[in-house]
């Protein structure tokens, strides 16, 4: 995958302390990545790096919203993402991504490339279970979960099955609380 040259930060230049990086992620963003789960996105990152003598951390802060479709009804809404991330980066003899939140960069690189965590973090920031909040709080009125309240087994048949039961049945039930 072409990296995108704006998500790469140059830290051998960098002085000893923070320094801090914004970026507005949109669809394109992940059309890059082939990732079609998002019909839109205004989502702000901010990348704090701290710069040590023998190492960096990222401080990454995500917020903003996708647009993603629902679950239940397959309408679009916009949900909200709030997150923070942090990745230690150090030094080492060779490249190892193997953990999460440790990256070990090999001697003598002098920049690194963050799209792939903003890519992932915006990803795993999204609820697994994705729900209208029209659907929560009884405001959406939707065909599919008109359809859904009709064909959902309910309080209807319950009753239509205690109707039938032969009420012979019910006198013998109570032998059995009766103990």
């Amino acid at each position: 995958m072409k990296r995108l040259k704006e998500f790469t930060i140059p830290f051998v230049g960098l002085k000893l302390g923070k320094h801090h990086f914004e970026y507005q992620i949109n669809k394109a963003f992940f059309e890059h990545f082939e990732y079609e789960e998002f019909n839109d996105s205004a989502v702000n990152v901010e990348v704090e790096l701290d710069k040590k003598t023998t190492l960096f951390e990222l401080d990454f802060k995500i917020s903003g919203t996708v647009n993603i479709n629902c679950d239940l009804t397959n309408e679009a809404f916009d949900q909200e993402i709030n997150n923070h991330f942090n990745v230690v980066v150090k030094f080492g003899d060779e490249y190892n991504d193997e953990e999460v939140d440790i990256l070990v960069l090999p001697h003598g690189e002098y920049e690194i490339n963050i799209q792939q965590y903003i890519y992932e973090f915006i990803v795993l920031s999204v609820p697994n279970k994705r729900i209208h909040p029209g659907v929560e709080d009884g405001t959406l009125d939707s065909e599919i979960l008109k359809k859904l309240e009709e064909l959902s087994p309910g309080l209807k048949d319950k009753k239509e099955t205690e109707e039938e039961i032969d009420p012979r049945w019910n006198t013998l039930k109570k032998l059995l609380t009766d103990k």
